[in-house]
């Protein structure tokens, strides 16, 4: 086992990257190592919020077209109030054959494993260009990717933009090229307020909220019954758009007729559809409704607010990465991802990103988040494989 490793990985699991937290501590670390292992280290810097944000840019080999982007993301979701916390979040720690902490499977770990391989990599042996980009904001929208992607080519200097980017997302080392769009949108009930002992004489928010959370649980039930045969093989477990109510906030006390009620909602729509499509379906859906309460003449008002979306990845297949990821992981197919990633971002500077990593998605965003010890160990011997087969000497001939 590489202590170097052990030791980026503790430090980087260390700093506590949360999206709403800035992420710069840790990107200085992550630059700091690289640059001492011979890379070309840019460090793109943002606010947002008010909170200072980074994302990191390194690259070592020649000015050549044809390189690889191998990318990662720094941010985790928070751990801070999550139910099922036994272990110090902030803590790489070994046990059995698990590794834990708080983005040792999303995706703190494979980052510590590149960081690894460039330490161990030949940097002569390269006839093309590699680049590392680890990126901010992640969680929250790909919005470190959203701004690091079209300025990238300029960062990159004198080497050409690569085309194919391996993002290292928890895939159990299952090859994914494509995954769904990734929508949200709230939707406010404001009615009239009063005491609870005439409710006829206001407009209850909450029982009108109902009826939203009805009308668009079956604009589910309608979706989940066509499936898409396009993508049945790809999403095998829901070939479909995916809709979910995340939040509902609503009332004040148990004596008072609710005033507001608000739902946060989110949804997956399928690679091939526009990602407004089911919002602007949802306003449809939403305005039809009666907003008038329960034995009251009385009616609240409905109001979807503006939505986030955010698009889909949908990667060609038989791709150099592709193919050298099969043959290093023995690999013979490639399918859809349940999430999101940066490469739905890099996209539009028209870089294909496969997602591939040696964190367990059922692992991701949990209480004692962890990594199989294999997994741990094995990681960057993958990534120098890969790297070998894209980027190294034997390409050259």
């Amino acid at each position: 086992m590489s202590g170097y490793l052990n030791d980026v990985a503790s430090r980087l699991i260390a700093c506590n990257t949360v999206s709403d937290r800035s992420n710069v501590p840790a990107m200085q670390y992550l630059a700091g190592e690289l640059e001492a292992h011979g890379f070309r280290v840019t460090l793109q810097r943002y606010d947002r919020s008010g909170v200072a944000k980074a994302n990191l840019i390194a690259c070592a080999g020649p000015r050549a077209p044809d390189g690889l982007i191998v990318s990662g993301h720094v941010d985790t979701v928070p751990f801070e109030g999550q139910p099922g916390w036994r272990r110090d979040p902030l803590r790489l720690e070994f046990d059995g054959e698990r590794v834990y902490g708080r983005g040792a499977s999303d995706m703190k770990v494979f980052v510590a494993q590149c960081v690894d391989a460039a330490a161990r990599l030949d940097r002569g042996r390269l006839t093309r260009p590699l680049v590392f980009l680890f990126t901010a904001d992640e969680e929250v929208g790909f919005l470190g990717a959203e701004r690091l992607t079209p300025v990238l080519a300029e960062l990159l200097e004198e080497i050409p933009l690569p085309r194919q980017a391996w993002i290292g997302e928890p895939t159990g080392y299952e090859v994914f090229h494509t995954h769904k769009g990734v929508g949200l949108v709230t939707i406010t009930v404001r009615g009239r307020g009063g005491h609870s002992g005439l409710p006829e004489q206001g407009a209850n928010a909450i029982a009108i909220a109902g009826r939203v959370i009805e009308t668009i649980g079956r604009y589910q039930e309608e979706v989940r019954s066509r499936p898409s045969p396009a993508f049945a093989s790809v999403f095998p477990e829901a070939p479909y758009t995916t809709l979910n109510f995340g939040t509902i906030r609503g009332g004040t006390a148990v004596n008072m007729i609710a005033e507001e009620c608000s739902i946060a909602v989110s949804y997956r729509a399928l690679p091939d559809q526009d990602p407004l499509g089911p919002y602007r379906e949802i306003v449809e859906r939403v305005r039809a409704i009666e907003p008038r309460d329960y034995g009251s003449d009385h009616r609240a008002t409905i109001e979807v607010g503006e939505p986030f979306a955010a698009p889909p990845l949908l990667s060609p297949r038989g791709t150099p990465l592709e193919a050298a990821l099969f043959a290093v992981l023995g690999r013979r197919d490639s399918r859809g991802a349940l999430f999101g990633a940066d490469g739905c971002r890099f996209a539009s500077a028209g870089i294909a990103s496969l997602l591939c990593g040696p964190g367990d998605y059922a692992e991701a965003h949990q209480p004692n988040e962890s990594i199989g010890r294999d997994a741990f160990e094995r990681g960057t011997g993958v990534i120098l494989s890969v790297v070998e087969r894209l980027c190294g000497k034997q390409l050259s001939n």
